[in-house]
């Protein structure tokens, strides 16, 4: 399967969702040091408002310049009575992705692609697909793998929590086997990985507990809910010095030992095989791409 150019390397630190309705959220969102935003039409959007939100989302993917930022917009859910409305106005409008909440199936990925390609969408529009139900955990695989346009797995921990009836605690025990396997689909399918939201706005501290768990999971990012919880977000997920100084030892010791060659090396008592310096230079990477903004 053809991989789509947004899987290219692109910091997804942090994923604020905006309420599409709130002009203020919007006008102040480029001014954010934030990597991603999505456009929300689901539920930061009462029914009544839903067309309206729709409009605005819109006119924000048109006309507002976001900077580095991806832009996504969230949908309804397939199956309500705005989703199709959702979908043709955003195919139109072309934004960096379209986020689907409720994603149950491979069906359900296809049927939206179908819609969006049947609306003239560009090439450009990426999939990504919110895994947020029981059903939706268990077929992670077949729904990363269901077409090209399908770039990012998005947990939503919330709906999920709600699903399997799981109470809240810190450590997330109670969803971490769900979780685990979104992110395992993610890696099996070479798709981006989002890790679900933090509710407390207030308690910064468990934000950044949570971010490093799911940081150290292997996730490429964190979904927010409140440009308060950004930067520390995006502190989690960025390689510090400590960090860049023993990646670039890595990658020195590996090419050292190729140079004489040896296929492993050692870097300050560990073995370094190829895989170590692939991840090195992979935190390097990231470093630098997110340099200018941070």
């Amino acid at each position: 399967m053809a991989r789509h150019p947004s899987l290219r390397l692109r910091p997804r630190r942090s994923v604020l969702y905006l309420p599409a309705s709130n002009a203020r959220a919007l006008a102040k969102a480029p001014t954010l040091p934030v990597d991603a935003v999505v456009l929300d039409l689901e539920d930061a959007v009462a029914p009544e408002h839903k067309a309206a939100a729709r409009e605005s989302a819109c006119e924000g993917v048109r006309s507002v310049d976001f900077g580095h930022r991806e832009v996504a917009v969230r949908v309804n859910a397939p199956g309500t009575p705005w989703h199709a409305d959702d979908v043709a106005a955003l195919a139109a409008v072309g934004p960096d992705a379209v986020v689907v909440p409720k994603v149950g199936s491979a069906d359900d990925v296809r049927g939206v692609v179908a819609s969006l390609e049947a609306a003239g969408a560009p090439d450009r529009t990426a999939v990504w697909a919110m895994v947020e139900t029981p059903a939706g955990v268990l077929h992670a695989e077949a729904v990363a793998t269901a077409h090209e346009r399908l770039t990012a797995l998005v947990v939503g921990t919330n709906d999920l929590a709600h699903e399997l009836g799981a109470r809240p605690a810190p450590g997330r025990a109670s969803l971490l086997t769900a979780v685990s396997l979104v992110l395992l689909a993610a890696r099996a399918a070479g798709v981006v990985a989002l890790d679900g939201v933090f509710n407390d706005v207030h308690d910064l501290e468990g934000l950044a507990a949570e971010a490093r768990q799911g940081r150290d999971l292997g996730f490429d990012g964190k979904t927010v809910i409140h440009p308060g919880q950004v930067e520390v977000v995006n502190a989690v997920f960025t390689p510090d010095e400590a960090e860049l100084e023993d990646a670039r030892g890595v990658i020195a010791a590996f090419a050292a030992a190729r140079a004489e060659g040896r296929a492993v090396a050692t870097y300050r008592g560990r073995l370094v095989e190829q895989l170590h310096a692939d991840d090195a230079a992979r935190t390097l990477a990231l470093a630098e791409a997110v340099r200018p903004r941070s």
